[in-house]
């Protein structure tokens, strides 16, 4: 049963759970854990007619797409560069603590300071040294891929509907599990939750569709969604 407990009914929020009916016909129906639903039993032939419609939403035609591939390929140069700087601004604040430190010892040898404060800024320095290295050593581990990574989720989510059409149950199970958090089925409608970013996908693809039927350009409806698209690719934290 490929969709059972992926659905919370709309009527009283159970999950929907599958039942085979005359040894070939799958059923889904409420779990009646709260009790009498009036939510009556689907076949699970609807419910994959559904899917494939809330897939399709996360379509882009070829134009649109290969504008997105573009632009953020183009982005991970700006990111680079970012990452660049910030580095080179972190490793001159580190030498400037140590210059501070270096020169502290000398008064310190001179006799300027006495050795119980030249310890407490030593180590108050060391410790910002630290933190300063913690800060690059995430720069440079920070994994520019994410861009690559997010033309391949536009892609595969171009093609979702199509996939789930040709895959076996338990596949299809694993990508709405990848695609969806959670939907909910009332009077016939499947209303889906979707992850993230799938969500902001659903949104764009929405809206670059409305946009080209209205008449306007690719490039100007594109500008106006890839900014949402391209923040919720970037690295956390």
């Amino acid at each position: 049963f490929a969709f059972s407990r992926l659905i919370s009914c709309g009527h009283c929020g159970c999950s929907l759970v599958g039942e085979l009916k005359k040894q070939k016909y799958v059923y889904y129906h409420c779990t009646y854990y709260r009790g009498k639903c009036d939510e009556p039993y689907v076949r699970e032939e609807k419910l994959e007619e559904k899917f494939t419609e809330i897939l399709r939403t996360l379509h882009f035609d070829a134009e649109v797409l290969s504008w997105l591939r573009q632009a953020l390929h183009e982005s991970r140069a700006d990111e680079q560069r970012f990452r660049e700087e910030a580095i080179q601004r972190l490793q001159t604040e580190y030498t400037k603590h140590q210059r501070r430190i270096d020169a502290m010892y000398v008064d310190k040898l001179d006799g300027r300071i006495d050795a119980a404060f030249f310890d407490l800024k030593r180590g108050e320095w060391r410790e910002e040294q630290d933190r300063i290295l913690e800060s690059i050593a995430e720069h440079q581990k920070a994994n520019d891929s994410y861009l690559d990574e997010g033309v391949m989720l536009i892609e595969l989510a171009t093609r979702a509907a199509d996939l789930f059409e040709r895959q076996s149950a338990s596949e299809k199970r694993r990508l709405l599990d990848f695609v969806l958090s959670n939907c909910t089925w009332k009077n016939g409608e499947l209303t889906p939750v979707f992850r993230q970013p799938f969500d902001m996908i659903a949104d764009a693809a929405t809206a670059c569709a409305q946009g080209k039927a209205a008449g306007m350009a690719t490039s100007d409806l594109c500008q106006a969604e890839l900014p949402r698209l391209d923040s919720n690719q970037g690295p956390s934290g």
